[in-house]
């Protein structure tokens, strides 16, 4: 071997650098999922406020017919 390390500790080498890869695919995974999950709650969010606005203005509207 590599100056005397036995082959199994490159090996949990590796797997140590392909846990922290699986790990950061993992969370930026999460990260973009929740970024829609917002962005689909926000557009809900405004939808209503907008929604609020046109009833709102119809019965201004309405009352000063």
């Amino acid at each position: 071997m590599i100056l005397g390390v036995p082959w199994w500790v490159f090996m949990l080498v590796i797997l140590i650098f392909l846990s922290g890869y699986m790990a950061m695919r993992a969370m930026l995974a999460e990260r973009r999922l929740e970024q829609q999950f917002i962005e689909k709650e926000g557009k809900v969010y405004m939808d209503r406020l907008e929604a609020e606005r046109v009833n709102k203005q119809q019965q201004k509207e309405h009352i000063s017919d």
